[in-house]
C-alpha cells in the first residue's frame, strides 16, 4: 500500500511543480513524461530478451500517443496515461514480475492515474492559445 500512497504523491506533486514553476506548454511537459515512462520499463528487462522486444514496442506505443496527444489532443495525454496504468496493473501477468523492482507496477499505476484524473477534469482550463494547453 506503500507504494499506492508513494505514487499518488508523486502524481500530486508532478502537477504541482508543473503548476506553480509554470513549465511553458503544458501539454509539451505531460507528453514527455508520458514518453519517459514507457521506458523506464525498457531500462528494467534488458536482461530478458522477450520481455525486452514487448517492453519497447509498448515503449514506443507510448512515446506514439505522446506525439499525437501533444499534437492534436491533450485528450489524447490522458487516454495515454490511463492506458499506462493499465499496462502497469496487468504487467505481472504476461511478464516477469521479477524483472521490475518490488511495487513499481503499483506506484506508476497510481501516478498514471492521478495524473490521468487531473487532466481528464482539468484540462480544459489550461489555456488554448497558440499550442498551449
Amino acid at each position: 500500500m506503500t507504494a499506492v500512497g508513494i505514487g499518488i504523491f508523486s502524481g500530486l506533486l508532478t502537477i504541482l511543480l508543473i503548476y506553480i514553476l509554470k513549465l511553458g506548454d503544458k501539454k509539451v511537459i505531460y507528453g514527455l513524461i508520458l514518453a519517459g515512462i514507457g521506458f523506464l520499463y525498457v531500462g528494467f528487462v534488458w536482461t530478458d530478451l522477450q520481455a525486452l522486444i514487448v517492453d519497447s514496442i509498448q515503449a514506443v506505443g507510448f512515446l506514439l500517443l505522446a506525439y499525437y496527444g501533444i499534437k492534436k489532443n491533450i485528450h489524447i495525454l490522458t487516454i495515454g496515461y490511463f492506458l499506462h496504468g493499465c499496462w502497469d496493473i496487468t504487467y505481472r501477468l504476461f511478464q516477469n514480475p521479477a524483472l521490475i523492482p518490488p511495487d513499481y507496477d503499483l506506484f506508476c499505476m497510481s501516478l498514471d492515474f492521478t495524473v490521468g484524473i487531473y487532466l481528464l477534469f482539468f484540462a480544459k482550463h489550461f489555456q488554448y492559445k497558440k499550442g498551449v494547453a
